[in-house]
């Protein structure tokens, strides 16, 4: 029997980027907000010392950030018709666990995503026609405009490194020509830029691309966000992704709001705990708290007021489904929505090697890069392509980490004497250019609960079920060809393309960019919440997070990720707290 504690108003599950958000938020409104995480507390001086922050035997490859799979995993298949089997070992992406949640380890590539990403369904449609029978893309019921002021808090809150390419309008010299209308500047000039990325510049001017500085939660200078947060300089030691910066210069919920939120007297943190359910009344109308375990295997009932899921892209649709809220999704009739819609990013790469040209790769940082948006969303005519969406490409300089580096040219062998002359002469002359492209949502791509294996507390996994589609072959072909035409403008003694094929593998790490199973919509027939993310089943229930994107637009998504969360915010705060109720008449 579950211990029953004393009531809350708000109550948060897990406790990364979007928990952060909404805990400042809501105690500035004044509410008693209690946060719930199932990892351990981390913050910057005490785990991410600069003695030791650069490990990469740690972090990398013993994955001292992310769940254990041994505790809670997913199954996996490409198709409805296979068995799925446990994920015994994290490899194409890499949810953590812990105080900041992914927020720690990302990158911090900060995007917005483009207006029309906003309407895929409609736009798409209206451009070129309807789309094929498989394929759920829907729009999400809410537009950039509505957003944009959100993204804006979100680059200021963080301190985002970058250059202005649209500013309310007018298209501004040196940045995205592309991107949606932007109400100021970002808060910081872009990153000082390395050379390999220089030359991508030179390249795609030469081609006739539009080339700008990416967008980076790396700060180029000292900065003090609008919570009074104090961030230094980046060093470009390199050490980001998958890693804790122990330098304050690349923003996570510790760099930014913790140091204010934490010294609240109506907040609270209760680390190593893990909810188990949702509970909600009689009447399944409200949500009444959770149920969550602690670190010695103790039951506890929390009740409140509002219950905000802020739990990782694949978690929330999960804890929806355990907790029996909401129509699973079954995609045999297409009816139902949890879990419908899971979606992901599909990637490529194209090695440039040099001769005369020592471009230090060591010498980086997360989101340091030139990208072009030329073949992102419908930024290009799609007219007899055979695909709809598209994606960035990118030559970043995130650091030749040198476990995890060894550029060699095709035909090198695998290991031996050949190998390491290859990686030698190769290490400080090799640039390489991304693409990361969107991936659109089909019937049989969903998630599930597993009918066979289950977690250390007898619950059933996850079950992933997804692969890539003709439409994302054909898209990732057409960017991979697009890099590989700058990369030969590069002048290099070599350039090798690495096209994606074959089904969907679940081993060799791609993206941390799970989305959809939660997704978001104007339709409760279609989808799991409304625009202000909230639960079309129990008004007092909101699920943020990536699982409410419909499907993946072609950009990293943490800064759509936060811009809904501002947005339900200030919902709650403007609407819901002074007439409790749906916000969104189905």
């Amino acid at each position: 029997m579950a211990k029953k504690l004393p009531a809350k108003d708000v109550v948060l599950v897990g406790f990364g980027w979007t928990a952060a958000i909404l805990g400042q938020e809501l105690t500035d409104a004044g509410l008693d907000v209690l946060a719930i995480e199932r990892g351990a507390w981390r913050d910057t001086s005490t785990d991410f010392a600069v003695t030791f922050a650069q490990d990469e035997l740690r972090y990398m490859w013993r994955r001292a950030l992310f769940e254990e799979p041994a505790r809670e995993t997913v199954t996996f298949r490409n198709a409805p018709n296979q068995e799925a089997l446990p994920m015994r070992h994290l490899g194409s992406f890499l949810p953590a666990t812990g105080v900041g949640g992914a927020g720690v380890h990302w990158n911090g590539q900060t995007w917005r995503f483009l207006p029309t990403d906003f309407v895929a369904r409609s736009h798409n449609e209206q451009r070129y026609g309807p789309l094929p029978a498989d394929m759920t893309v829907q729009d999400w019921g809410i537009t950039y405009d509505e957003l944009e002021p959100h993204y804006d808090r979100f680059e200021y809150l963080c301190g985002i490194s970058g250059k202005a390419g649209n500013l309310k309008g007018q298209l501004q010299p040196g940045g995205n020509p592309f991107e949606g209308p932007r109400s100021r500047d970002y808060p910081n000039p872009p990153l000082d830029m390395v050379y390999g990325p220089t030359l991508f510049e030179a390249a795609a001017k030469a081609t006739g691309h539009k080339p700008f500085p990416c967008p980076a939660a790396n700060m180029s200078r000292a900065y003090t966000n609008p919570l009074g947060v104090e961030m230094g300089p980046c060093t470009y030691c390199g050490f980001c992704e998958k890693f804790g910066c122990g330098n304050n210069s690349k923003a996570s919920p510790q760099t930014t709001v913790l140091p204010v939120l934490m010294r609240k007297d109506n907040f609270e943190l209760r680390t190593e705990c893990e909810v188990l359910r949702v509970n909600f009344d009689a009447a399944a109308k409200r949500a009444t708290g959770v149920i969550y375990i602690d670190a010695q295997g103790e039951e506890f009932e929390q009740p409140a007021e509002m219950v905000i899921m802020c739990a990782y892209a694949l978690h929330n649709p999960r804890l929806l489904l355990l907790s029996g809220i909401g129509m699973p999704y079954d995609p045999k009739t297409g009816q139902g929505a949890v879990g419908k819609n899971y979606a992901y990013q599909i990637t490529s790469g194209v090695d440039v090697f040099f001769d005369d040209k020592i471009l230090n790769p060591f010498v980086g940082a997360g989101a340091l890069g030139v990208g072009i948006d030329d073949y992102n969303g419908d930024n290009f005519d799609h007219s007899g392509l055979g695909f709809i969406g598209g994606g960035y490409l990118a030559c970043w300089d995130t650091n030749a980490r040198p476990i995890e580096h060894h550029p060699t040219p095709e035909g090198t062998p695998k290991w031996g004497g050949a190998w390491k002359k290859a990686v030698a002469k190769n290490y400080l002359t090799t640039a390489s250019i991304s693409t990361h492209g969107a991936v659109m949502s089909h019937r049989n791509n969903y998630l599930d609960l597993d009918p066979t294996y289950r977690d250390i507390y007898g619950r059933p996994l996850m079950r992933m079920t997804f692969d890539f589609t003709d439409n994302e072959h054909k898209m990732s072909d057409y960017l991979t060809d697009r890099a590989t035409d700058i990369a030969k403008a590069m002048n290099a003694r070599e350039v090798h393309a690495k096209k994606r094929t074959g089904h969907y593998s679940i081993v060799p790490y791609q993206t941390t960019h799970n989305t959809g199973g939660a997704i978001m919509g104007a339709d409760p027939k279609t989808s799991v919440v409304n625009k202000y993310l909230q639960s079309w089943d129990l008004h007092n229930l909101f699920v943020l997070g990536a699982c409410a994107f419909p499907q993946n637009a072609g950009y990293n998504p943490t800064g759509t990720v936060a811009a809904l969360a501002y947005h339900t915010a200030a919902a709650i705060k403007t609407q819901y707290l002074k007439n409790p109720g749906f916000l969104v008449q189905a």
